[in-house]
């Protein structure tokens, strides 16, 4: 029997859920707390070293026996290793001499401990006299967002302040890429490729589309191939003339490859990785059973990425980074490269008024739609969720069987967990006026989750003969190549 307090929206509930969310509010503050406390201790702990060693003749040396002495100390407190707290002195010094701006946004509340360890990671390329310019813009965007969706941004922003190009580094990186075999234990082993992020990606996203087509079609290929089985068997057994005829090879075949689809239970990770040696072994995926001469539903996906590009680096004005949603920044030249090699690549020129579909009367989201929202949305629109949106699903904000209309302004890309979550559990969600959309959680607590930062910014153009083209806009899709 379920209590009144175990019942999801009783009063009961929702006290017991509200006191547990005020429970952990508080926690979190006083974590943040000693969390800042620690890294300054250990900080001084750095200092205290380099003044031990200031003045010695063999400074370098007399540092560095000093910081061992004082991490094993510390260590001994901390009930790790030496070199551990070694490595933590070192981060902390980086934060509190090297980014005190971020430090103090941390500990008013402004931004989180992750925020703080983005900022660090992708300022680790700015130039020295370049840092406070870098932290100052990384702090302000880090107000608005999760540590895992200003990532991207904050790297381009960083690598945009280098003093050499994002490409120019960019190809003397991809002269070190390999392939390289890392023995394990129990018989297995890493195979490391370090490739140009975007093919990566690419490969990663054709292996993901493989397996779960592998899995999600997993009881209809086992029932298909129980029924063949099935026919095989009624056809090539029979009495002719008092004998009867027994089922050739390929009928046990057939029954063989009915047993084997219905007890597969390998996960994701597992059937990836079987497709992953089945390519590159013998070309072609195994377990693609409707391959015969030409390539099957599994060897016809192909990959895709979804790149951000500015029209400056598109037409050449600019060789900053381009943004690879839901990853990292990629150079600007396979960047443009993609943008003129793919053939789904669609530019969309909009009207602020004429310009869009903004809404039909059918459930089915429209092609044009479907670009425009992906342009928009970028990503999974839940708070802090950056999957990117060619891998989500398009949602009606307000259902669509209780009247929610099938309009930009009541849809929006959800991924599979939150769709569900939406549909499934208390949380509510509505969209505001300009796409925002506002999450209410069981507990009564609302969550904003603005529209991402345009794809495309609107600037007036300069000069006597731009005139007309400053009241020009012009929007580029998002591509998903």
């Amino acid at each position: 029997m379920t209590s009144t307090a175990e019942t999801p929206g009783s009063d009961a509930y929702l006290a017991s859920l509200a006191a547990v969310v005020h429970d952990v509010e508080g926690i979190e503050r006083r974590l943040t707390v000693a969390h800042i406390d620690q890294l300054r201790a250990l900080a001084r702990a750095g200092q205290l070293a380099e003044t031990q060693a200031a003045g010695s003749g063999s400074r370098v040396r007399v540092h560095d026996m000093a910081l061992r002495s004082i991490a094993a100390e510390v260590g001994g407190i901390m009930r790790t290793t030496d070199r551990t707290v070694q490595r933590r002195i070192d981060e902390a010094r980086t934060i509190v001499e090297g980014y005190p701006a971020a430090l103090t946004a941390w500990e008013t509340g402004r931004i989180t401990r992750g925020h703080v360890l983005v900022i660090v990671d992708a300022g680790g390329v700015v130039p020295l006299d370049r840092r406070a310019e870098f932290e100052a813009a990384a702090i302000v965007r880090c107000e608005q967002d999760t540590p895992n969706r200003v990532r991207a941004e904050l790297e381009i922003l960083a690598q945009r302040m280098h003093p050499r190009s994002f490409t120019e580094r960019h190809e003397e990186a991809a002269a070190g890429r390999c392939v390289r075999l890392v023995p394990g234990r129990d018989g297995m082993s890493d195979l490391i490729a370090t490739l140009p992020t975007v093919l990566a990606e690419g490969i990663h996203d054709r292996l993901t589309q493989q397996a779960r087509a592998i899995v999600d079609t997993r009881a209809e290929r086992a029932e298909a191939e129980r029924a063949a089985a099935e026919r095989s068997e009624a056809e090539l057994v029979g009495v002719a003339f008092g004998v009867t005829r027994s089922a050739d090879s390929a009928d046990a075949t057939a029954t063989a490859d009915a047993h084997v689809v219905a007890t597969d239970a390998r996960g994701i990770d597992q059937v990836r990785a079987d497709i992953f040696a089945d390519l590159l072994l013998a070309g072609t995926p195994a377990l693609d059973d409707t391959i015969d001469t030409s390539a099957g539903p599994l060897g016809a996906i192909r990959a895709r990425v979804q790149v951000v590009l500015p029209a400056s680096c598109l037409d050449g004005t600019d060789d900053g980074p381009a943004d690879l949603m839901g990853r990292s920044p990629i150079d600007t030249l396979t960047a443009r490269t993609l943008a003129g090699s793919v053939g789904i690549w669609e530019r969309m020129f909009t009207d602020p008024v004429t310009g869009t579909t903004v809404a039909v009367d059918s459930y089915r989201v429209p092609l044009p739609m479907r670009r425009y929202l992906q342009a928009r949305d970028q990503h999974c629109r839940y708070p802090g969720c950056r999957v990117p949106a060619i891998r989500c699903e398009i949602d009606h904000t307000h259902d669509h069987a209780l009247g929610g209309r099938t309009e930009l302004r009541n849809l929006a890309h959800l991924c599979q967990r939150h769709h569900s979550m939406k549909q499934f559990t208390a949380w509510r969600v509505r969209q505001l006026q300009g796409g925002v959309l506002e999450w209410t959680s069981p507990a009564g607590r609302t969550y904003r989750e603005d529209a991402p930062t345009p794809a495309v910014a609107f600037t007036p153009a300069t000069g006597p003969d731009n005139t007309d083209r400053a009241n020009t806009t012009d929007r580029t899709d998002t591509p998903p190549f």
